[in-house]
């Protein structure tokens, strides 16, 4: 009985937390994109926090058929979202947005990225595009140029970026940092792009942009990718290995070592995107998630051409 008192109470101080200043009016938010568990812990997240006044009320599945991670879940999802939230499912992008004021891109292969985001964005709703971006440096830039053409905000990132030790790592202001992902491929993926953004996404929260080249080798059977900044710092990405406990970001700096401590979650990332949907004011610069891609991209490339270091300039040349 004690419990269920401590319990009451805490909903009750819960039920009470003010709105925010910028949670100016009730929005509705749509999903595209059924295919992964973000889908139904941010649909619960707003829910939990009615003060943020968004409510997630339709979705449209997607899917990828070619993809094992996407096909096997994506029905599951959206039978959770229609039977636990009450989110009606649609039959297409375009009968999403006629109901919605604003879009969460959930879908777990970046491939359709473009193509989902092309309507949203020419539609005027404002977009959080879930990781990773896009399947393709070329991809990505030209998701960047349709939201600027059309003067439609966007952002995308991982949740690590919000792991809460990353504002105090920053400020260590460290020479070098290393990020790190649970999983680092999948055999449909043997770039960076579907986990490996992870770690790359928080060490870019740590080191921010400037990196001028990335090499990627193997260091037993650690996958290792090193970018080289302008200003002499190194930013590492490294692959955790099967039986390995590491912490999603470790710096080094004139006061040593410092390291994040459990895992992040997604509250951190949600109440940004909650936030980003009332004001417009995009939390993460494009230029970096931009500058994020290329060293994945550098680092695929690097991988291929047997450790050899690429040129971020290169990339951006061509």
């Amino acid at each position: 009985m004690k419990f269920w008192i401590l319990m009451l109470a805490a909903s009750a101080a819960f039920a009470a937390e003010p709105a925010p200043d910028w949670a100016k009016r009730d929005l509705r938010a749509g999903i595209i994109g059924t295919d992964t568990s973000h889908v139904p812990a941010f649909t619960g997240l707003f829910q939990s926090h009615p003060e943020w006044k968004i409510k997630v009320v339709a979705a449209f599945k997607g899917g990828s058929p070619d993809i094992p991670a996407s096909a096997d879940r994506v029905e599951k999802f959206a039978a959770t979202l229609k039977e636990k939230h009450g989110v009606e499912i649609v039959p297409s992008i375009e009968a999403l947005l006629e109901r919605v004021d604003v879009v969460l891109l959930e879908s777990v292969d970046g491939r359709p990225h473009l193509a989902q985001a092309t309507p949203v964005l020419k539609a005027g709703k404002r977009l959080f595009i879930d990781k990773p971006l896009a399947a393709s440096l070329d991809d990505a830039r030209r998701i960047a140029e349709l939201s600027k053409q059309t003067g439609t905000p966007f952002f995308s990132s991982s949740s690590s970026r919000f792991h809460p030790d990353i504002p105090k790592l920053r400020a260590g202001k460290p020479t070098k940092v290393q990020g790190t992902s649970p999983l680092s491929k999948l055999k449909d993926h043997p770039d960076l792009f579907f986990y490996g953004i992870h770690g790359v996404e928080a060490m870019y929260a740590v080191m921010g942009t400037g990196c001028v080249s990335v090499s990627r080798k193997m260091d037993g059977a650690a996958d290792v990718t090193t970018g080289k900044w302008k200003d002499g710092r190194v930013g590492i990405y490294r692959s955790a290995v099967k039986g390995e406990s590491l912490p999603m970001v470790r710096i080094w700096g004139a006061n040593g070592t410092a390291e994040t401590t459990g895992r992040s979650s997604y509250d951190g990332l949600v109440r940004v995107v909650a936030e980003f949907f009332h004001t417009g004011r995009v939390p993460v610069d494009i230029a970096e998630t931009i500058e994020i891609f290329e060293f994945m991209t550098a680092a695929q490339l690097s991988s291929e051409r047997s450790g050899a270091e690429v040129s971020l300039a290169d990339l951006r040349r061509k």
